[in-house]
């Protein structure tokens, strides 16, 4: 037997390199020429290393070295399922070495997956037989990829069922990518679900991000799993997940992919762990959307007669690869009975199926009772099908219709979508003059602060002098006014630690967490009372005010309008309700009004 030596491996290696067209995933695998980079994933409660992303890697420099390059040429050369297999072996190979924390997560899709779990069971090394990588089940954890291409559903439950005897986990990768299955999330009941980046970037700007986060928390609590964030790259995403409740996260924030893992998150991830400031929640600015009924969530669908045959369905779920179901229905254009696609695809991919029943009737095994809603049902109304005992309406849909006849079908994510949209609508409780939260949103953010156990100063701004000029100029004028205290105060407060929130008519909160927070509301009532100037008129300038009556009807003099600030520090533990938070600031507005100072400061 002839024996390569390293050195003349590596001029192999290079000369291979240097010819990128005779680079083929056959030699990578054949030559053992793949590697593994590591990801850490944190505890976004504690900072601690949950687990680490395995991420393969072709020769460094080749036309093959990242994982899209590579995964395209294992198609090409029809190796597709060789190659995984291939990936998660050295996988394990390379993490039995390093020694490092936690979990391996390790990516699979579906139908290499079940294949590999086939091959062990036969005894014929497909993963996790045939070498003893020192790698316990209960630290393995495998990303199913490729949701959107799950076809054959009974032999990836029996996979995954199989890996679950022993101790292995299962995640759902890059949900929310556009190809996710809320019918697998809701079959598999996986124990990770990985949201993808999208929803991660930039998420403190985005109420609608956020809102969907909740929804998907929801979702993970009902069906029993937790969540991983992926994609954060900043402090303000990461402290915003960690405050929402998620349980994971993973992003250059927390560490890059690299050979040799982390034993701890980088240091800009476990300062915002161990920080005690709350996220300031984006709050959502959009016009309401009432009033979306069953009709906004329906897809036009083709649909069979109740004697087309097993054969025909088959036919027309090829022509449709994008349909979930296909509703059956009588001479009346009325439905009868609905057929799950991924159900019917299995039957009839099972052994003499055609033959027994290929030319009966497709309503032998269609689901005779499916949900029928009308049109103008209310999204509202439609909600209890997400938590309904009946998961089936989830994964197959269900049938719209008006006056009983047939119109389009509806999924079970476009429901959810919509739900969540209405969801953010109805928890918006902005003001609708300057769009700031209102009261609801300013008492949680109190409460959220309480929880913490952190110091935090809550300050009321409120308006002097400001009834005379909305009576002398009118509302329009007196709007603008308000809008102006937004603005500037918006302007002079870290939206990242400062909550600012609109009570109502000129009253405004602010819940400081910045530690120069005295400097910021001096900042803003001196820019407000410049700014305010340009909203009276030349005479009242020259007089420094104007003559108007006051609460009794008496007419006086008042000055133009200025702005006062009370504010109260909070020490931890000193008030424990958002309702006395409230009313101490309140205190301190009053005695910076009747003391006719621009900033008063009390402690709780």
């Amino acid at each position: 037997m002839t024996t390569i030596s390293l050195p003349d491996r590596q001029a192999e290696h290079k000369r291979r390199l240097e010819h990128p067209l005779k680079l083929r995933v056959e030699n990578l695998i054949q030559e053992d020429l793949l590697s593994t980079l590591f990801q850490p994933i944190v505890q976004l409660d504690c900072g601690l290393i949950y687990g680490h992303e395995a991420l393969v890697r072709g020769p460094a420099g080749s036309s093959l070295e990242y994982p899209d390059a590579l995964f395209a040429a294992g198609r090409r050369e029809g190796l597709t399922v060789e190659l995984e297999v291939r990936c998660a072996r050295q996988a394990l190979k390379d993490w039995s070495r390093l020694k490092l924390p936690g979990k391996l997560l390790i990516n699979m899709s579906a139908t290499a997956l079940a294949s590999a779990v086939a091959q062990d069971s036969e005894g014929r090394g497909g993963l996790f037989v045939g070498e003893d990588y020192g790698v316990e089940p209960g630290a393995l954890i495998i990303e199913l990829t490729e949701h959107e291409r799950v076809t054959d559903i009974d032999s990836l439950r029996r996979a995954i069922t199989s890996l679950r005897r022993q101790g292995v986990g299962i995640a759902l990768d890059d949900f929310g990518d556009g190809r996710s299955s809320l019918r697998l999330w809701s079959e598999m009941q996986p124990d990770l679900v990985k949201i993808d980046k999208y929803f991660t970037q930039n998420l403190p700007a985005h109420a609608e991000k956020l809102q969907t986060f909740r929804a998907l928390l929801q979702l993970a609590e009902t069906f029993g799993a937790q969540l991983v964030a992926e994609g954060i790259e900043s402090a303000e995403e990461m402290r915003v997940l960690r405050d929402l409740g998620v349980a994971f996260g993973q992003g250059w924030l927390i560490g890059r992919p690299s050979a040799e893992g982390a034993h701890e998150a980088l240091v800009a991830a476990r300062e915002v762990l161990a920080s005690s400031d709350i996220a300031v929640l984006p709050e959502l600015r959009r016009a309401s959307s009432n009033g979306v009924t069953a009709e906004r969530l329906m897809v036009e669908a083709v649909t069979v007669r109740e004697d087309t045959t097993h054969e025909q369905l088959f036919r027309l779920f090829n022509q449709h690869e994008h349909l979930h179901a296909i509703a059956v229905l009588n001479g009346q254009q009325e439905p009868v009975a609905l057929v799950d696609r991924s159900q019917f695809i299995n039957r009839w991919a099972k052994p003499f199926f055609n033959d027994l029943y290929g030319r009966h009737a497709c309503t032998l095994f269609a689901n005779p009772t499916p949900l029928i809603v009308d049109a103008d049902t209310g999204i509202e109304a439609l909600t209890t099908v997400l938590t309904s005992a009946d998961q089936r309406y989830l994964r197959e849909g269900f049938i719209i219709t008006r006056e009983g006849r047939y119109l389009g079908l509806g999924t079970g994510e476009q429901l959810v979508r919509s739900v969540t949209e209405a969801r953010i609508e109805a928890a918006r409780h902005a003001n609708p003059l300057t769009f700031l939260p209102g009261n609801i949103p300013i008492s949680q953010h109190i409460g959220r602060l309480l929880a913490s156990g952190r110091e935090f100063v809550a300050a009321y701004a409120d308006l002097n002098h400001f009834k005379p000029f909305n009576d002398e100029y009118g509302y329009w004028r007196g709007d603008e006014m308000i809008r102006l205290v937004a603005r500037v105060a918006s302007s002079h407060c870290d939206s990242q630690r400062d909550f600012l929130g609109h009570v109502g008519g000129d009253d405004f909160v602010m819940l400081f967490q910045s530690d120069d927070w005295e400097r910021r509301c001096e900042q803003i009532i001196e820019r407000f009372n410049s700014l305010a100037r340009n909203l009276f008129d030349a005479a009242a300038l020259e007089a420094g005010g104007i003559m108007a009556e006051d609460r009794h009807g008496d007419l006086r003099f008042h000055p133009c309008t200025t702005l006062s600030i009370g504010a109260v520090r909070v020490a931890p533990g000193s008030l424990h309700r958002a309702e006395d938070v409230a009313t101490a600031a309140a205190t301190a507005k009053r005695h910076a009004k009747h003391e006719q100072l621009s900033v008063y400061v009390m402690a709780a």
